[in-house]
C-alpha cells in the first residue's frame, strides 16, 4: 500500500516534517469571499495540532450545536498549524467571535449567504520545513539537499504530481479503506472485528490497545470497560454485542454515520490509487477512450480515438491544460471506454465490487466522481535557513484543492511521510 515515487531515479533528501505543527504551516485559498450578510456566520480559524473533525466538534459543543451544523471546506492535518473557515447558520456574530478554546484561535468573523461546504476551495497554501543533520547521506549538507530537490522538482514540473491520496486518508492503522469495504459488503461481523479488535502494537497504545485485546479475547464487558470515554460509537456498539452476543447489525447501527462516509471514502481513495499504480509511469499519456480532466474548469471530456483527435489531446496534454482522470467510483460515476475502462474494471474485480454496490443501503449512495491522476503545483519556492532547532530545507508552494502535500514532500524526501 506504500506510494510508489514518479521520480525513482532521483535521490532524495531523507529528513523529517511536522517536528512541531509550526513546521508544517497550512492556509486555505477560498472559492469566495463571504460577502458581509446573510444567515450564516463564517469564522476564520487557526488550529494548532489537532484534526480538522476534533476541532468541529470542540467549535459545536462550545455554541451548544451539533458537529452536523457546521460547514467547512476540507480536512486539514492534524500535527500542523492549519487555517481555515468553519460556518454556522443563525448564530451570533459576538458570539462565536468571543470564543476561546483549546488549540483554536479565532482569527476573524464575517457573514454570508450560505452553508461552507467540502470542496469550496481554491486551493491550499502551504509551508513546510524539512529537517535533519544527514540530509539522506552520510555527511551531506543543507546545501547538497536543496539542490537534489531542486532536480526532484525540475521533474515534477514537466511530468505533473502523482496525484495520489497520502497516506493520513487511511488512518492511523492504515485500514479505513477496508472498513468501507466491509460496509460496501455488508460484512458487519468483518466490520466491527477490525474496528474494535485486531490489537496491534504499533499504532494502538494505553486503553485502545487493552480494549482491543480484551475485544479479541471475547471478554467484551472488559473491552467496553477500556475504551475512552470521549469514544462513544466504540463504547456503544460493544454494549449491544455484550447484551445481545451475535447482533452485529444492530450493533453497526449505532456507529455514526459520518464516520461511515468517510470510510467509504477511504474505499473510494484506495481504489484510485489502484487505478494510478497501474498509469504512473505514463501520467500524461492521453488513450482512446480517455475522460481527460480539464485543468482550468474541472471538468471531463471523453478522447476520441481518431489518430488526428489523439494527436490533438495529447499535445494538450503535454502543455499541462489536461491530463488523464481516474475514478472515484460511484454508481452515477461516468465511466471511460476502451483500455482505461478495462483497467478501471480490473481495480473493481480485484475488491470484488461493481459500480452498483456503491448504491447499497450502506454505501449511502455514494455517486462517484473523476479525480485528475496529476496535479501541478504551483508559486513554488525551495530555501534553506536555521533556526533554534537547526538547519532545515524549507518548501513554499500553493497545490489545488483535494491534493495531498506529502505525495509531492514524498518525491523529495523518499521517506515515509507521518499519518496525521
Amino acid at each position: 500500500m506504500e506510494t510508489p515515487y514518479l521520480t525513482s531515479d532521483l535521490p532524495g533528501i531523507g529528513g523529517q516534517i511536522k517536528i512541531r505543527p509550526e513546521d508544517f504551516v497550512v492556509e486555505e485559498i477560498p472559492l469566495y469571499e463571504p460577502c458581509g450578510h446573510g444567515n450564516h456566520c463564517y469564522a476564520r480559524i487557526e488550529k494548532r495540532g489537532i484534526p480538522t473533525l476534533a476541532a468541529v466538534n470542540v467549535f459545536a459543543r462550545s455554541l451548544g450545536r451539533r458537529a452536523m451544523e457546521v460547514g467547512y471546506a476540507g480536512l486539514k492535518d492534524a500535527q500542523a498549524v492549519a487555517r481555515q473557515t468553519f460556518s454556522l447558520e443563525h448564530e451570533s456574530h459576538e458570539r462565536m467571535a468571543a470564543l476561546q478554546l483549546p488549540n483554536i484561535k479565532i482569527l476573524s468573523v464575517q457573514r454570508h449567504t450560505n452553508k461552507l461546504k467540502i470542496g469550496h476551495l481554491a486551493g491550499n497554501r502551504f509551508t513546510v520545513k524539512i529537517r535533519r543533520t544527514e540530509w539522506g547521506q552520510p555527511g551531506g549538507s543543507v546545501a547538497d539537499a536543496q539542490n537534489r530537490a531542486a532536480a526532484v522538482l525540475d521533474k515534477l514540473a514537466q511530468t505533473g504530481v502523482p496525484n495520489f491520496f497520502g497516506m493520513q486518508r487511511f488512518g492511523m492503522r492504515r485500514d479505513n479503506h477496508l472498513l468501507g469495504l466491509f460496509l460496501l459488503r455488508e460484512q458487519s461481523q468483518n466490520f466491527l472485528s477490525r474496528w474494535l479488535g485486531e490489537p496491534d502494537e504499533s499504532v494502538d497504545h494505553g486503553a485502545v490497545l487493552q480494549a482491543r485485546r480484551h475485544f479479541a479475547n471475547k471478554n467484551l464487558e472488559l473491552a467496553n470497560a477500556h475504551w475512552p470515554g470521549h469514544l462513544r460509537d466504540e463504547r456503544r456498539a460493544l454494549s449491544i454485542l455484550a447484551r445481545n452476543p451475535g447482533q452485529w447489525d444492530k450493533a453497526m447501527r449505532v456507529v455514526d454515520i459520518r464516520l461511515k462516509r468517510l470510510l467509504i471514502s477511504a474505499l473510494q481513495a484506495h481504489l484510485f490509487n489502484e487505478l494510478l499504480r497501474m498509469r504512473l509511469g505514463e501520467l500524461n499519456k492521453m488513450l482512446p477512450g480517455d475522460l481527460a480532466w480539464k485543468h482550468d474548469i474541472g471538468a471531463v471530456f471523453r478522447v476520441e480515438a481518431a489518430p488526428d483527435k489523439l494527436h490533438l489531446e495529447q499535445a494538450r496534454s503535454d502543455k499541462h491544460e489536461i491530463s488523464p482522470s481516474g475514478p472515484m467510483f460511484g454508481y452515477r460515476m461516468t465511466q471511460p471506454e476502451g483500455l482505461p475502462l478495462e483497467m478501471e474494471n480490473k481495480v473493481l474485480a480485484a475488491n470484488d465490487l461493481t459500480l452498483e454496490a456503491f448504491q447499497g443501503p450502506r454505501a449511502y449512495k455514494t455517486k462517484g466522481s473523476r479525480r485528475p491522476l496529476r496535479f501541478f503545483p504551483t508559486e513554488i519556492q525551495l530555501n534553506t535557513g536555521t533556526d533554534d532547532l537547526g538547519p532545515f530545507v524549507e518548501l513554499k508552494f500553493v497545490s489545488p484543492p483535494g491534493c495531498f502535500a506529502t505525495v509531492l514532500l514524498g518525491e523529495i524526501m523518499k521517506t515515509e511521510m507521518p499519518e496525521q
